[in-house]
């Protein structure tokens, strides 16, 4: 991984740029911090990038509907109907027409960088947005070797272990929800909602061959999340900044925005190690790069 000031330089070359007037979208990387112009947000050796990504808005819907209106009024026109070529070519001159007038919706992925513990997190809703944002940060370094997480043991039965004992392993304890999955072709789901995961109902269930394919945790007191069985972390949230937030303080913005960073990577990073040691020793298996 390259210094913070390698890595700024990098990501300047490659800065978010508007769409161009035939482009749909365009992506690049922002300030990951509001009111700061640095790429590279960084507090101690941790680092917070962001990847922007404008994406102009054009419903299939309105395309089709101004290209039946244009369709009909040719049609009277020409004194008969539209041809399916006519019609094609007629939908391409549409969509450009359009392309050009779109407005234009943008949206930021950000993702902390601990180079001590080797550890990159992006903060995305979904695995595609991930992949977006290391195929983004691959092509903007030239090469970027990635290692998915894997534990020797599933967080599918590290889940249905720990609800069959009343208990999680180290500093976690479990929380009131959970996710079961059929294993058979319905998959069938069962969701519980601040629902006492310790009754008998539960065990029922995991008896009966249900998955468990995410369970609430808290860690340490600190943090709660949501332990997915693709080993993802959903619903974080920092309970001490909570508090301190509504306790209030005399910080401002930018300060703010230091204290919260270094507090969520000293957390983040304290928990993964746990977390990976609860699920037994990890095995990564390293992408193309």
């Amino acid at each position: 991984m390259p210094s913070a000031p390698e890595l700024e330089e990098r990501l300047a070359q490659r800065t978010l740029q508007p769409c161009g007037p035939f482009d749909m979208a365009s992506r690049g990387w922002v300030a990951p911090a509001a009111g700061s112009a640095r790429l590279v947000y960084t507090v101690g050796l941790q680092h917070l990038i962001a990847l922007g990504v404008d994406q102009k808005l054009l419903p299939a819907s309105v395309i089709r509907q101004v290209t039946t209106e244009r369709a009909a009024v040719l049609a009277i026109e020409q004194g008969f109907p539209v041809g399916r070529r006519q019609m094609r070519d007629l939908r391409l001159r549409v969509t450009e027409e359009l392309r050009s007038r779109a407005l234009t919706k943008r949206r930021m992925t950000r993702a902390w960088i601990d180079p001590q513990n080797g550890w990159l997190v992006v903060d995305a809703a979904g695995a595609a947005r991930a992949e977006e944002f290391v195929e983004a940060l691959r092509d903007t370094l030239g090469s970027f070797a990635v290692q998915r997480l894997e534990a020797e043991c599933s967080p599918q039965a590290s889940m249905a272990l720990w609800l069959r004992q009343g208990d999680a392993p180290l500093r976690f304890t479990i929380e009131q929800d959970l996710e079961l999955q059929a294993p058979d072709r319905t998959k069938a789901v069962i969701r519980y909602t601040r629902y006492p995961l310790e009754s008998r109902e539960i065990l029922a269930h995991l008896s009966a061959g249900l998955c468990a394919t995410r369970l609430g945790l808290t860690w340490n007191d600190r943090v709660s999340f949501i332990l997915t069985e693709k080993l993802q972390l959903k619903r974080i949230e920092f309970l001490e900044m909570k508090k301190d937030a509504a306790d209030g303080g005399e910080a401002d913005a930018a300060e703010q925005f230091d204290i919260d960073f270094a507090v969520m990577a000293g957390e983040l990073a304290a928990l993964l190690s746990d977390l990976t040691q609860a699920l037994g020793e990890a095995r990564p298996q390293a992408e193309a790069a």
